[in-house]
């Protein structure tokens, strides 16, 4: 059996149902992993989703602001939410699938939102930022509780991009929330700790550049192509050589009224 996982924060899930409808009919994912949707569950578009063919909906939502979802054709045989750093902002939602999806044996997908961090890299003068390291620091303590042998996924947009060139300048980001040192150091530890594999570094190492991101700022995001790669999908070592594709879809940064952020798609043989 192959199992489709795309992720992909939609920057305002009632804001883009469309774009989430069209990409959904062009690539056929059996799963989708949202992030920053942006509203309250009751408020979420349950009928828009079961329309392009999405029966089983897990959410975990918050107005206005974070808020994590995840639509599936498979059914759920459990599903978890969990809050970290002692707030409820809406940054985690987690689904197993079974028997009655198809899957040969028990298979977890933690879909993530980690803080962006604000501008200033600095703890001490940015709490937003403060944050962001904490929540860094607990993903790592969980990674590292993480089963011997489970079939497990991490999803989502990480907020960090930890190499070289996961960014369109290294040397000009190394300052920059994103991409510090701090960071990306903290992010790799989370890596290690599950002993996670980077999907999409597996499938394209370095140095090729990878970007899932492109700034609204930007009056040519083609042009400039000033990305970085902030959105991820990993696997635990059980799950390491099911890798079949990969891809980042970035042709949809181009859509009529996009998210910055582009999906990111994984196909593992489970």
């Amino acid at each position: 059996m192959q199992l489709k996982i795309a992720t992909w924060n939609i920057n305002s899930v009632r804001l883009r149902i469309e774009q989430v409808a069209r990409f959904c009919a062009e690539h056929q994912p059996d799963v989708l992993c949202l992030q920053e949707t942006k509203c309250i569950d009751d408020l979420f578009p349950r009928k828009d989703a079961l329309k392009f063919g999405y029966e089983h909906i897990a959410i975990h939502g918050q107005k206005s602001y974070n808020g994590v979802a995840i639509l599936s054709k498979l059914p759920f045989a459990d599903v978890t939410r969990r809050n970290f750093c002692g707030l409820e902002d809406r940054r985690h939602i987690s689904v197993k699938f079974g028997k009655d999806a198809g899957a040969a044996r028990d298979l977890t997908i933690h879909n993530f939102y980690i803080p962006a961090g604000g501008d200033i890299p600095d703890p001490g003068i940015n709490p937003k930022f403060a944050h962001k390291l904490k929540f860094l620091d607990e993903i790592t303590e969980w990674s590292d509780r993480q089963k011997a042998g489970e079939r497990a996924v991490v999803v989502g947009d990480l907020n960090v991009a930890p190499y070289e060139h996961d960014v369109w300048s290294h040397k000009q980001l190394l300052d920059i929330v994103s991409h510090t040192p701090i960071e990306t150091d903290k992010l790799k530890d989370a890596l290690a700790a599950g002993q996670w594999v980077d999907a999409l570094r597996k499938l394209k190492p370095e140095p090729e550049k990878l970007f899932s991101w492109w700034s609204y700022r930007a009056a040519d995001w083609r042009l400039s192509n000033r990305g970085r790669r902030l959105d991820h999908i990993w696997l635990s070592p059980a799950l390491g050589d099911s890798l079949a594709h990969g891809e980042i879809v970035s042709p949809t940064r181009g859509w009529e009224r996009p998210s910055d952020h582009v999906p990111v798609i994984a196909t593992l043989d489970v």
